[in-house]
Formats: structure tokens, C-alpha cells, sequence
């Protein structure tokens, strides 16, 4: 048995998630590089945690948001490549330090070339692609992020990622009979490793008084908007 591995049952889901581990070790032995730990939020922590050297993909603004504050807050550079409707004021409220963070809206033809730049200066890097992703390109940012100790979250699918992160199950509260100002979102975060049976957590996200945080965390706050 390989130390640190759970032993496998005899089901189907439990030899996934074993084989999953297997490739995640081997992933992070490649080219002899560490694989540093990048912040993630507590709330999020327990399903992903992002590491250099790593790519990532989410299917919406918010989780690209939610992965990007941690470490621009802890005082890493991070950039934005591609997202020309990226929301400033909202990147704000989920806590991303903008003084740090490096926007190229519309790379163009270039965004694979300016995503590679990039990775040599900043921690970590939110690309929005422009279109289906090539295992190639991938292979070649990937190469990228392991010299240079950075890690990328691509906004839709991105070959090879270690994780999917899904957004479903959104419901708002706040506004009652159709008026008033809505506060939280309450959503399911659905996890996807390989072939391993997707991990899932409801959270707020945003809540009220701090953008992301569990549900099954007592907030005073969150209380009073669902009464």
C-alpha cells in the first residue's frame, strides 16, 4: 500500500477516488518541483487547494472571484486575462486587492502569449479563453506555471486541470414580496476530480457582511436576512 493513499473498497467510487490520489501524487513529483500551497478560502479549502504549478477551471465569475481573492488579499500578485466584462466593484466586495491585480481585458489572438508573461511575474492568473483550449496550449502553460511556481484558474474547461469547480442551485434572499435589497446568495459548489465522484458544499456567496462563508456556519447576520 502507498503510504498517505485510503485503501480502496470494493465499489467502484472508492477505486476512482484511489487513482485519483495516485495521479495527484504523481502530478506533484513532476519535474521535481514543490508544489507550494496558494491561499484558498476556508470555505472552499476542504474541497481544492490550489497549488503552484497547478491549473484549475470554474464555470462562472463568482468562483473565478472566490479563488482569486485569497491569495490578493495575503498580498500575492494575481492578474485577469481575458474577462472584458470583468466587474471591478464586485471583484472588490469578494476582497481582491485591485492594487495588485493585473487586468488585460481583450488579449486577442495573443492570450496564450500574454497568460505565459504573466505567469513569470504573478502567483496566480484567472484566464477567460477564447475558445476550445488545445492539450497543446495546455501543455505548454502548464510547463509554465511548474517553472515559475504560479498556478492558473481558466474561466471554462481547461485540459488537464487537477479540479472542476460548478456553481448550481443558486437562491437569493433578502428582498421580500418582490421589493427590498438582496443580501446572500445561497449556492452548491460542486467539486470534480478525474474520474473520482464530484465533492459538493452549500455555501454564501456572496453573504451578508463578507463575501463568501458555509452554510453550516451560524451567522447572526445571515439569520436576520433569512427571518
Amino acid at each position: 500500500m502507498v503510504p498517505g493513499l485510503a485503501l480502496a473498497g470494493g465499489d467502484a467510487s472508492s477505486a476512482a477516488a484511489t487513482v485519483q490520489q495516485l495521479r495527484d501524487r504523481i502530478r506533484g513529483m513532476q519535474d521535481g518541483v514543490p508544489r507550494i500551497p496558494v491561499a484558498t478560502h476556508p470555505a472552499l479549502a476542504d474541497l481544492v487547494q490550489l497549488r503552484t504549478g497547478g491549473s484549475y477551471e470554474v464555470d462562472c465569475a463568482s468562483l473565478a472571484l472566490a479563488l482569486l481573492a485569497p491569495p490578493s488579499q495575503e498580498g500575492a500578485w494575481t492578474a485577469v486575462v481575458g474577462a472584458d466584462d470583468f466587474g471591478v466593484e464586485a471583484a472588490a466586495e469578494m476582497g481582491v486587492d485591485l492594487t495588485r491585480t493585473v487586468l488585460v481585458p481583450d488579449p486577442g489572438e495573443l492570450w496564450l502569449e500574454v497568460t505565459s508573461a504573466l505567469v513569470d511575474v504573478v502567483t496566480l492568473v484567472v484566464l477567460r479563453p477564447p475558445g476550445a483550449v488545445s492539450a497543446r496550449s495546455a501543455s505548454r502553460v502548464a510547463a509554465r506555471l511548474r517553472k515559475r511556481a504560479a498556478a492558473l484558474v481558466s474561466w471554462g474547461p481547461w485540459p488537464g486541470s487537477e479540479a472542476a469547480l460548478s456553481l448550481r442551485g443558486s437562491t437569493w434572499s433578502g428582498a421580500t414580496h418582490g421589493h427590498g435589497r438582496l443580501l446572500s446568495r445561497r449556492v452548491v459548489v460542486d467539486v470534480r476530480r478525474g474520474s473520482a465522484p464530484p465533492r459538493s458544499t452549500e455555501l454564501w456567496l456572496p453573504g451578508r457582511g463578507e463575501p463568501i462563508g458555509r452554510v453550516d456556519e451560524p451567522h447572526a447576520h445571515r439569520d436576520e436576512a433569512l427571518a
